[in-house]
């Protein structure tokens, strides 16, 4: 059995999420399906993160196992012909026994993007967040710093959670902006269900007004979801990349500029 690693990007707006489910379309069936096809035999993705319906991908990573040899042009270019032209894989490696897309992995990054303008996009309304009144992304910034470190994050976990301990440590997260976009850049050892999400709907009241700054700490040693803001759209949210460690000498095509 020969392991490999594959890149995937996807525009997640038609999709029911990256889990494979029965009644509706997921990019890891789609995706499952296209190299089992260049395989000759079924073909089994695990995920470096699980996403949700609407939620994008600039570089997903997963690892299937196959004792069938195929060339990496030969997986790549034939899953390829296979997929829709909203889901691609951007790279297939051939990777050590050890590695395992999930468990191997050291920490997410997500990108959340918010367009902050009068009227909502007609290009962009599937790929951005939207938000008419005026934004301070300089507050939101200070605010999202006191969530860094590790702490019990219950005040922007879902409902449908199923993680044994709302425990996470973010390492780095960020607000900027560019004209009438904002970017929040978000980087931890894991995430849960919903929660880069959740810490965006709360964000966003305090760059209103509606809120002071140091609120998000307040949420945070609340640890109740019911005090924090509404959960902000899927359409926003992207999967930047996953980590792992050097020696697995992975591509990481994100490192390059990516959104609009």
């Amino acid at each position: 059995m020969v392991k490999f690693a594959v890149g995937i990007e996807y525009s997640g707006t038609a999709y029911c999420g990256w889990q494979r489910q029965q009644n509706s379309g997921s990019i890891q069936a789609l995706v499952e399906d296209a190299l089992s096809f260049v395989a000759d035999h079924a073909i089994k993705l695990v995920c470096a993160g699980r996403t949700d319906a609407g939620v994008h991908a600039v570089e997903q990573v997963a690892h299937f196992e196959t004792d069938v040899h195929r060339d990496l042009k030969s997986w790549l270019r034939g899953a390829n012909c296979e997929l829709p032209k909203d889901i691609r894989l951007k790279w297939v490696v051939s990777i050590d026994k050890d590695f395992h897309a999930r468990f191997t992995a050291t920490a997410r990054q997500y990108r959340y993007i918010i367009l902050n303008s009068s009227v909502p996009s007609a290009l962009f309304h599937d790929k951005a967040g939207w938000e008419f009144q005026p934004l301070d992304h300089e507050k939101m910034h200070e605010a999202a710093q006191d969530l860094l470190g590790e702490h019990d994050f219950s005040a922007f976990r879902a409902v449908g959670c199923q993680a044994e301990s709302a425990s996470r440590c973010i390492d780095y997260i960020s607000l900027s902006r560019n004209k009438d976009l904002i970017y929040l850049d978000i980087r931890a050892n894991a995430f849960l269900y919903h929660m880069v999400r959740n810490i965006v709907g709360s964000l966003v009241v305090v760059g209103k007004g509606d809120q002071p700054r140091a609120w998000l700490g307040e949420l945070l040693e609340a640890r109740d979801r019911n005090r924090a803001a509404a959960t902000a759209p899927a359409c926003g949210l992207y999967l930047l990349r996953a980590f792992y460690p050097e020696r697995f000498k992975l591509p990481i095509e994100s490192k390059k500029p990516v959104l609009f």
